[in-house]
């Protein structure tokens, strides 16, 4: 296979400077373990688990085995009105690690797709309950849930929404959790901020709580720069959405599967939400896959009220698809073979004074951690934000490094099998990238 593609041409490429890219490429042509190849031979450093996504590591034999074997027996069955097994039994197990008595799995094939598959659950919950006039939906600042119509309209990044339209109607957002006035350089979950859940008594008070459908947040805002919640944030946030009847979910789309040291990030906070929403990790990227889980509540709600045989009308060409399933399967038996969850919650400790040992590079003003996440985030220049972080995400790479930049914060999220000299190098190459950027 050529490494070297014939044109550049063609693909319009996602979220990506493509008039900067073409005229240097950066081109990964295989991946194995912790590191990239690059077109040029060069082994690349993966600090970033490809997009938040392989969290058990690149070249997994059981995974690819599994993706093979099944693609050799049925590449493809359809699950409208019938099904295969591999889509129950992954179900089944991905039942057995879900928090609480979240049960029910319902597949997409992205983290955009779950998020608006979950707001679509939680609208048509409260209409076949009884309760129809509750349609609002309320997300919150700096989030990302992906890149449909929902996740953009719940969602709360700025140029994800500012150029196409009015978005979903019946939408308000909380305020984001970030204080670098209270919290800067906080090692783990911030002191202050608790509070800043309180502010959905406001929008109760504004809206009244009859018409608020469902809350939607990310146990951690990944995408946005790595905003860790202040101590107490989701637990009084749970507890208002259970005064209020109102339906909590969680994205955790980069969260979930290990990334905090614990299945997902409800068990790391101690949470229970009504729905979570997953993908990423699900199948180790190696098939794109997403799902949602719901609480029996909400599942049999939907069998005991549906008026029609059909008691939700919505899916997806490839909901449950059988290599997806494949790899899901073969991807949670590396998880619980290996402990990768247990691992990453021991070596976090060393992660994160790895990363706060950078406190004292030029043009760091904030350093924020939790579970194997890691953000930096560099003072911008006046008047061009993001250059100085594309600038450091250029210099590693042509170090050897690959991190993540959003705005002019580094996002790092390694896979889970990463050793204390993988951090070494990481820290090591971003503080040497950083004092040759101005």
């Amino acid at each position: 296979m050529s490494t070297t593609p014939a044109t550049l041409e063609n693909f319009w490429m996602p979220f990506t400077p493509n008039r900067a890219f073409k005229a240097k490429p950066k081109l990964l042509v295989s991946a194995k373990d912790m590191h990239y190849t690059d077109s040029d031979g060069r082994q690349i450093l993966d600090a970033t688990s490809g997009l938040w996504c392989v969290n058990a590591g690149h070249g997994r034999a059981k995974i690819t085995e599994a993706i093979q074997k099944q693609a050799a027996v049925m590449d493809f069955a359809p699950t409208f009105n019938m099904a295969h097994p591999l889509a129950f039994e992954f179900a089944h197990k991905l039942a057995g690690i879900l928090p609480g008595d979240l049960k029910k799995v319902f597949y997409t094939n992205s983290g955009s797709e779950s998020a608006d598959t979950a707001l679509k659950i939680a609208l048509a919950y409260q209409r076949n309950r009884g309760h129809a006039s509750k349609t609002r939906l309320i997300g919150r600042e700096r989030a990302y849930h992906g890149v449909g119509f929902g996740g953009i309209s719940v969602g709360g990044i700025v140029r994800n929404r500012m150029y196409f339209g009015s978005l979903l109607t019946g939408v308000d957002h909380l305020p984001h959790t970030h204080d670098p006035k209270l919290n800067a350089f906080s090692k783990g979950i911030p002191e202050h901020g608790a509070d800043l859940a309180d502010n959905l008594e406001r929008l109760v008070a504004l809206h009244d709580a009859s018409t608020i459908a469902a809350v939607i947040v990310e146990p951690v805002a990944g995408s946005t720069g790595v905003l860790v919640p202040p101590k107490g944030y989701l637990q009084r946030l749970r507890a208002l959405c259970d005064k209020h009847d109102i339906l909590l979910i969680f994205d955790e789309v980069i969260t979930g599967f290990g990334r905090l040291g614990a299945a997902f990030g409800a068990d790391y906070f101690g949470v229970t939400p009504d729905i979570i929403c997953m993908a990423k990790g699900i199948t180790n990227a190696a098939v794109p896959m997403g799902a949602v889980a719901v609480s029996n509540r909400i599942y049999d709600t939907f069998m005991q009220t549906a008026d029609v045989p059909i008691e939700l009308f919505h899916g997806y060409t490839y909901s449950g698809h059988p290599l997806a399933c494949a790899a899901g399967i073969a991807t949670l038996e590396v998880y619980e073979e290996e402990a990768l969850f247990k691992r990453a919650n021991e070596i976090a400790p060393y992660w994160q004074e790895a990363m706060h040992s950078l406190r004292d590079a030029p043009h760091v003003i904030d350093i924020r951690n939790l579970g194997l996440i890691g953000g930096i985030e560099l003072e911008s220049r006046p008047g061009a934000t993001t250059a100085r972080a594309l600038e450091v995400f250029d210099r590693c790479f042509d170090k050897g490094l690959l991190i993540r930049v959003t705005g002019d914060i580094i996002a790092m999220s390694p896979p889970l099998i990463l050793e204390k000299a993988h951090i070494d190098q990481m820290v090591e190459t971003i503080r040497a990238a950083l004092k040759e950027t101005t």
